[in-house]
């Protein structure tokens, strides 16, 4: 009985050896990746500023095209994953970094509003597939047990672009404006897409597609790795989400899929109007907005790490994250009450991104459990696509509001509101357990 104790004991430590050369192997590589692509998704919301002194924009007009980028995300997710699937992750990725930094250098050549809507689109679609084509990824190289701390870090990579963009994109805006002619803006846009094209050249060479290719791991760990992953494979087969046909027709996918809407609604608002909420405190300069701007963010970092890690380690997924999503709607409907005070501002914010940033570790845990085979790409991709959707509305919706009563109140309330649906939605309407979730699908 010692022995075999032992056994085990030592086969977890390889197991634990094994799990870590992986993360440190493909996770800072594609989390550095991930970094980039939000930085390119969110300085709009820091070239906004002289963007609307320069071509005299509005609200409603910047709200709709940060948007703009949610409509080619989610004509494009479903088969982005697909062509993954089919064609591998390196190919993919490089498609894709390299596709969305040209796309995201072009906008500072925009001078109309319609150049701005149908650039957001083209990033929309280059950028299709990234972030679920990551989680499809992880699912190659990790069991579920540890796919929430590995997801941790790429969810971490949102408030890291933030902690980077707003002091950089601020220093750029302030300090580029008038070199060679051109704006701060078109500064901005063109240096900060040049790493997107670098980095998807240097995918091609550093990323494998699947184990089975990595000629960084030996025979043996290739044997374990795999041992591992299809014990796991073998449990999820007692579903059946085994096509993506199947996966279409499943009530529960489209639960994951509107839970992701409704936090996405609050993140959303929250990141493409986060500087705008700190210009409106009375802070006049630029570079320190984009200061300030990143405290909120680093708050963020912490939280996620730190929520995911204890989700993980008590294998508890309903209630961390109805909790957080809780300290998300609480800080969203306070927020409209502090704006006269820069200090309970950035508090109220940094309280509402670690709720909301959350969020996306211990959501994305949980629908990987319940897809199996070609159900995986495209279930994920689908869940992802329809949370998208809110990259469209709550931006525009915010700078609605925003014109139309003076204020961005009204926005909050109702960012605040739909994340309440969506976190009652996660925690009494979905069953926890997987022969709950068969269950489910027999009776529906």
């Amino acid at each position: 009985m010692g022995k075999q104790l032992a056994l085990e004991s030592a086969s977890a430590f390889e197991m634990d050896v094994l799990y870590r050369k992986i993360t440190l192997r493909i996770v800072p590589f594609l989390v550095i990746c991930y970094v980039v692509s939000f930085l390119d998704r969110i300085n709009i919301s820091y070239a906004k500023f002289q963007i609307q002194q320069d071509l005299g924009f509005g609200d409603a007009v910047y709200g709709l095209a940060a948007g703009m980028f949610a409509v080619g995300y989610v004509l494009f997710e479903v088969p982005s994953n697909m062509f993954m699937a089919r064609y591998g992750a390196r190919k993919t990725f490089v498609r894709i970094m390299v596709g969305w930094g040209i796309v995201s250098m072009a906008m500072m050549f925009a001078t109309k509003s319609i150049h701005f809507y149908a650039l957001r689109i083209l990033l929309g679609a280059f950028e299709a597939g990234f972030y679920p084509g990551l989680m499809l990824y992880l699912t190659y190289w990790f069991p579920s047990k540890r796919y929430a701390s590995a997801v941790s870090w790429f969810t971490a990579a949102s408030p890291v672009a933030g902690m980077i963009g707003g002091p950089l994109s601020g220093w750029i805006l302030r300090d580029m404006t008038g070199t060679y002619g051109l704006h701060g803006w078109q500064w901005l846009f063109f240096l900060e897409a040049l790493p997107a094209i670098i980095l998807g050249a240097a995918a091609y060479f550093y990323v494998s597609d699947k184990p089975s290719t990595a000629d960084w791991l030996s025979v043996g760990e290739k044997s374990s790795l795999a041992a591992d992953l299809s014990a796991e494979n073998q449990m999820r087969r007692s579903d059946r989400f085994h096509s993506f046909g199947a996966a279409l027709r499943r009530p529960l996918i489209w639960i994951f899929a509107g839970v992701y809407f409704a936090f996405c609604c609050a993140t959303y608002g929250l990141i493409l109007w986060l500087p705008s909420i700190v210009y409106a405190t009375g802070v006049s300069s630029i570079f320190e907005v984009g200061l300030l701007s990143a405290i909120p963010n680093v708050a963020g970092i912490f939280g996620i790490l730190v929520i995911s890690r204890h989700s993980d380690k008590t294998t508890e997924r309903r209630w961390h994250f109805f909790i957080c999503a809780l300290i998300g709607v609480v800080a969203l409907l306070l927020l409209p009450f502090t704006t006269r005070s820069v200090p309970l501002t950035i508090i109220t914010l940094s309280v509402a991104v670690i709720g909301s940033y959350s969020l996306y570790p211990i959501f994305w845990a949980t629908p990987p459990a319940f897809l199996s085979g070609p159900a995986t790409p495209g279930g994920l991709a689908l869940i992802s696509s329809v949370g998208q959707l809110a990259g469209f509305i709550s931006p525009y919706v915010m700078g609605l509001t925003k014109d139309h009563t003076g204020s961005f109140s009204t926005g909050l309330v109702l960012m605040a509101l739909v994340l309440l649906v969506g976190a009652l939605a996660m925690a009494f309407f979905l069953p926890w357990r997987r022969e709950g979730a068969v269950q489910f699908e027999k009776s529906s």
